[in-house]
């Protein structure tokens, strides 16, 4: 089990067993691309102040490898490493059926096979007898392991703050009236915002402020983690082309740009393109078998024949044509700004007052 998602089950058992207390209730929140230092101005955020100063708030923590969402979001949910739950990526292939997994939002992304590999946290609890609400939070919509949460509301990008509102109004009045155990709220919003606009920008600062003033109750346990951080990124300084080094035609597949991207060559070519990306400066390229045993990624099940690695800072891409141009009013700023190994994010375990 990674360590950093073990611990983090830990105190949410131990929270909804309370110790002898059955009506304990639990809220779980997930803040999407909430970095380490977002919150080291508590003074100007009286919400997130008050629960710390009733809780305990941890530094930092490193995500998993990659420090992508979906790969992090399944690691704290299950207390396993990528590569034996299997979400092994924001995008992913299987070269056996040829389906992809694109980021949570095609058909196909709800297949169990991209699930099946660990049992989330909402899933022992339903197979416990337990009642798990859900709002936005990706994957409660699946059925894993042939199971579902008691109810989900279904993933959305980019949930407005009145869902935000919405969610958590709902969510602490199924608590109350004992129709559920624990709720579990996903919001997305921080980490849009550091990608468009920067980890230092003014519109992540108005983000967390939106945050912060909402009203979090005072009779409730609360969990607040975060799956990643965030890095500012410069789109034409540091932009790796691949066509620059290989012939793009002899790849089957290629699966996501950015820090951590995934080819699979033709059979006849892997070792040319494996030997010409080995030449590329500011990027490691790993046959399968070769990835470093510290980052336990290299045994899933979807994990490509080659993945390259750029050093922190740089992105990946065919071209820079094919760029996502998220941008803050010029070309070169903006962010596509984690999945380095090297990132870290926030994670609080706030223990509050029971209902």
């Amino acid at each position: 089990m990674t360590r950093v998602a073990l611990n983090i089950l830990t105190v949410i058992i131990l929270l909804l067993s309370g110790c002898c207390d059955a009506n304990r209730k639990l809220l779980v929140f997930l803040i999407d691309g909430f970095r380490y230092d977002y919150m080291d101005d508590l003074q100007n955020l009286a919400g997130f102040r008050e629960i710390v100063d009733n809780g305990v708030k941890v530094d930092y923590l490193t995500p998993d490898f990659p420090s992508l969402s979906y790969p992090n979001y399944y690691s704290l949910m299950t207390g396993r490493y990528c590569e034996v739950h299997q979400m092994t990526g924001n995008y992913m292939w299987d070269k056996d059926t040829m389906k992809e997994f694109l980021i949570g939002t095609n058909p196909d992304s709800r297949l169990p096979m991209w699930w099946d590999g660990s049992e989330p946290l909402w899933v022992t609890m339903q197979k416990l007898g337990k009642r798990v609400y859900m709002y936005y939070w990706p994957g409660c919509e699946v059925t894993i392991l042939g199971v579902r949460p008691t109810f989900c509301e279904e993933y959305v990008y980019n949930p407005s703050e009145k869902n935000l509102i919405d969610s958590m109004e709902s969510a602490l009045n199924m608590l109350k009236s004992d129709k559920a155990d624990m709720a579990g709220i996903y919001y997305e919003k921080i980490d849009v915002e550091g990608h468009h606009f920067g980890p230092h920008s003014p519109e992540i600062q108005h983000a967390i402020r939106s945050l912060d003033q909402k009203n979090m109750r005072d009779d409730i346990n609360v969990v607040l983690f975060s799956d990643h951080g965030m890095t500012d990124l410069q789109w034409m300084e540091k932009v790796i082309e691949l066509d620059n080094y290989i012939d793009m035609t002899h790849i089957i597949k290629m699966m996501d740009r950015g820090p951590v991207v995934s080819l699979w060559p033709k059979q006849d070519k892997f070792e040319e393109i494996y030997q010409n990306l080995s030449t590329v400066d500011n990027m490691n390229v790993y046959k399968k078998q070769e990835i470093p045993d510290r980052f336990h990624y290299k045994n899933g099940r979807f994990v490509s024949t080659l993945t390259l690695v750029a050093e922190p800072g740089w992105f990946i891409t065919e071209n820079k044509a094919k760029l996502p141009f998220w941008k803050n009013g010029t070309e070169e700023a903006g962010g596509w700004q984690h999945g380095w190994h090297a990132n870290t994010f926030c994670n609080l375990l706030l223990p509050r007052k029971q209902l």
